[in-house]
């Protein structure tokens, strides 16, 4: 490992707090972080492993999602279902029906070690054969910080090509599944491929395996999910990301993000680094809330949404574009100020109200 590699665990680790363990950043997290790739506050704490959940309970913007106990049960269940009897039911959803799988231990004393193994298992997959990964753990650099993320489980093909299997709970009801939920599972599957290409270019298909339950029994079945659209936009939003250690530098001396800290030194800590809040932020992030309270607050439009927030340019606060809209016309306005005056102005015909000007 880099000296400047170890310093920066070192920096993260401290940020985190040095006795508090980090919270892995799982595929899911990860390809919520790269829909969003402005936020500076996400990308730090994502990558100091902090537990944002913990840290919004102490900040008193509790996150309001998450999966229900039976739900992680159920999945937990139906994912033993479909590695029983070594694999024999992955394996015939792959085409591959009544074939025998080698599936290598990956265990190893910690995930730098369980990564290694599972290079290890990918490089010494027999050729012609069948090889199923339980559960490997891939890594991935994202802003100079490195990721590990498990997927279900990775095939190789006699043929020598890699194949990402998501195991999810939710249905496939006469043939079709819910497409939010589908959605997500590409976005998720596609970091797992990025993080395949990142060991053998090529090697993985860019379509996934997505096994779920048929209609409402606990039989396995499946259907193939093309990600080389979500495969392009991670990949070009996690390039896009700041550099972790460029975030860190910037922060105050001190800065840690310990849940257990007092609320108001964790409230300056997490405010000291800048976020891009928007509503979309409410489904996957846990600081969303208290996000959210800031933009408000701030009398920011971020709150207003992603698209509005771009197309009023300059016009960063509500009170700004509510000026706009009453303001005298002007040629060579700003075409924002114009849009809203146009809009004010049809506004008031509609409503037959005297106009501003």
């Amino acid at each position: 490992m880099s000296t400047t590699h170890h310093a920066l665990r070192e920096q993260l680790a401290a940020l985190r707090g040095q006795d508090t363990p980090p919270r892995p950043l799982d595929a899911r997290a990860l390809a919520a972080l790269a829909a969003n790739p402005g936020c500076r506050r996400r990308a730090l704490l994502d990558a100091a492993g902090v537990d944002k959940g913990a840290v919004a309970e102490t900040l008193g913007a509790p996150a309001r999602f998450g999966q229900s106990r039976f739900a992680f049960s159920r999945g937990h269940a139906f994912e033993a279902r479909v590695k029983a009897d070594g694999c024999a039911e992955l394996l015939r959803l792959l085409g591959a029906d009544g074939a025998h799988a080698e599936v290598p231990d990956l265990a190893a004393a910690g995930p730098e070690g369980r990564a290694a193994r599972t290079r290890l298992a990918l490089d010494q997959a027999a050729p012609g054969a069948w090889t199923l990964l339980d559960h490997p753990l891939l890594t991935l650099d994202v802003a100079g910080s490195t990721v590990f993320l498990e997927p279900d489980a990775v095939a190789v093909a006699p043929d020598g090509v890699w194949t990402v299997a998501e195991i999810k709970s939710f249905p496939i009801l006469d043939g079709g599944a819910d497409a939010m939920k589908v959605g997500a599972a590409a976005r998720q599957a596609a970091v797992y491929v990025l993080a395949l290409d990142a060991l053998a270019p090529g090697r993985a298909r860019t379509d996934v395996l997505l096994v779920c339950p048929k209609d409402f029994s606990n039989l396995p079945t499946a259907e193939w999910v093309d990600v080389r659209k979500q495969l392009a936009v991670t990949r070009r939003q996690l390039a896009r990301l700041t550099r972790i250690e460029e975030i860190a530098s910037g922060l105050p001396e001190g800065t840690c993000f310990d849940p257990g800290a007092p609320r108001e030194a964790l409230t300056a800590a997490v405010d000291s680094v800048p976020a891009a809040y928007a509503p979309e932020c409410l489904a996957d992030c846990e600081l969303a809330y208290h996000c959210r309270d800031r933009s408000r607050a701030a009398d920011s439009v971020d709150a207003l949404g992603r698209g509005l927030r771009s197309d009023l340019g300059a016009l960063t606060t509500v009170g700004s574009v509510l000026a706009a809209s009453a303001a005298p016309f002007a040629a060579g306005a700003d075409p924002a100020v114009t849009a809203l005056r146009r809009a004010a102005r049809l506004r008031a015909e509609a409503l037959a109200l005297p106009p501003t000007s």
